[in-house]
């Protein structure tokens, strides 16, 4: 038998957000001033009394196997943040902890799709939800959406797409890459969808903490117990407490569900991290103060981007509610040439300006969503200004 890499191996695309950004970074390296408007995590450090937690798990030895599951501790730890944030009940059997939000979101495709079973996903979307689908034998079936709505999909063009193969719908609010929030109505509409049918929600709230405007979160599973009860609710520590590195995400879902991820999970990957396990139960247990100062500073750079953005002609964006992105909208300047070379594209737009400018766009292919470029407002004030004053001075000199 001839030494091939696999059919599901060929076709799986990657990530061109990480590519973008590995780009920016060795460019970095080699002394160059890039403005990085890729990256997908918080530059602020992870707050101390985390840092001290895993201290504290290092010298009192927390560094075994734990259940696959995740450790009680934690398990509990977020038992009581869903009850204090949610008014939702779970308990930690109802709980899986994974090495970070996107493996829990691998492991539940894995549990519940079966080759041909269909996926609903709007878009713009994350970079990663086809692919994980496809990687577990489902199709990817897209639900477009436009400014117009504020990138969320109608109930006509949602219910539309549903079939027989229907098995699950993502539910990403705050949204990456474009920081809308799904209204209450817009949820109970795909909650009472998704019973009736029935279906599968997969709601992925990573960046719950991180809203704007005095809005609050609200999570579809609050809607109606049977609606919880389709639902696999998505989170992590990455986002709201700048723990990237520290690879801890988790599931909320019912018993039987949470039951068949583990099993998956034990021949997989078996437990999270045991130190920022315990790191992580200390995070959600303790002072959140640290969330809501980060997320001060997060509104005060969106509306420096945002501003900055629409104030550069032959570009636009809307005003996200949450997250730290910007889909910055290029129709206005596609067609026109720099140096000869014609930009088609929202890549040939994002590789002109990282070569040109040295600033690091996300182009909106990534995300379904030609036309566009993604921007990440996790950077400092003044990278953000001098970013824009790159991008204004690239835009002028096109022809």
């Amino acid at each position: 038998m001839p030494l091939t890499i696999s059919h599901r191996c060929q076709n799986i695309a990657p990530s061109l957000t990480l590519q973008i950004d590995n780009r920016a970074k060795e460019m970095a390296a080699s002394g160059m001033d890039v403005v990085g408007f890729g990256a997908g995590e918080p530059d602020f450090p992870t707050p101390k009394h985390i840092c001290d937690a895993a201290k504290e798990a290092l010298d009192k030895g927390m560094t075994r196997y734990t259940a696959v599951p995740g450790t009680m501790e934690l398990r509990m730890a977020i038992t009581r943040k869903m009850e204090r944030d949610h008014n939702l009940t779970y308990s930690p059997q109802e709980i899986i902890v994974s090495n970070g939000a996107k493996h829990s979101l691998f492991t539940v495709f894995q549990t519940i799709l079966d080759p041909g079973d269909e996926v609903l996903i709007p878009t713009p979307c994350w970079v990663s939800y086809p692919e994980l689908v496809r990687m577990a034998g489902g199709v990817p079936v897209f639900v477009p959406t436009d400014e117009s709505n504020r990138f969320i999909p109608s109930n006509r063009d949602i219910a539309s797409r549903v079939t027989r193969r229907t098995k699950a719908i993502i539910i990403t609010s705050p949204s990456n890459p474009n920081g809308s929030i799904w209204s209450r109505d817009q949820l109970q509409f795909v909650g009472n969808l998704a019973v009736t049918h029935p279906f599968y929600i997969v709601s992925d709230e990573i960046y719950e903490k991180l809203i704007y405007d005095g809005r609050k979160h609200l999570s579809i599973a609050q809607l109606g117990e049977q609606i919880k009860e389709q639902t696999f609710i998505i989170n992590g520590l990455s986002k709201a407490f700048c723990m990237t590195g520290w690879r801890i995400g988790y599931c909320a879902a019912p018993r039987r569900e949470v039951a068949a991820m583990s099993a998956f999970q034990s021949q997989a990957t078996s437990n999270a991290n045991s130190i920022a396990q315990h790191a992580a139960a200390i995070a959600l247990d303790g002072d959140q103060s640290c969330v809501e100062e980060m997320v001060k500073h997060f509104q005060h750079r969106r509306d420096v981007m945002v501003d900055g953005i629409n104030k550069i002609s032959g570009l636009a964006c809307l005003k996200p509610e949450g997250a730290f992105y910007v889909m910055m909208n290029i129709k206005g300047i596609l067609g026109r040439s720099y140096n000869g070379r014609v930009i088609e594209d929202s890549m040939d737009f994002a590789e002109l300006l990282l070569a040109e400018k040295q600033v690091a766009v996300v182009p909106g292919i990534a995300f379904e969503a030609e036309g566009f470029c993604r921007l990440s407002y996790a950077i400092a004030t003044d990278r953000i200004q001098e970013g824009l004053s790159r991008i204004e001075a690239f835009i002028e000199s096109l022809k």
